[in-house]
């Protein structure tokens, strides 16, 4: 039998990878475009970005620390 180019677990592997990727650059805009509107000057825009960035940081964190510990 034929198997299938892209089985269940690949599709979803694929998408949360590129999904997630278009998310967070989405959510990058967001950011960029609220401090811009809200004349938040250098510092706040600094701040709003850090924020954003600590929370990737924490989501990829929490990946490799599932990685490094065998946990699926």
């Amino acid at each position: 039998m034929n198997e299938p180019l892209l089985d269940e677990k690949m599709v979803s592997e694929l998408g949360l990878t590129f999904g997630l990727v278009f998310f967070i650059g989405f959510m990058l805009f967001i950011v960029f475009d609220l401090a811009r509107k809200s004349g938040a000057g250098p510092f706040g825009t600094f701040v709003l970005f850090f924020v954003l960035a600590f929370g990737i940081f924490a989501f990829i964190m929490k990946n490799v620390i599932q990685w490094w510990l065998g946990i699926e």
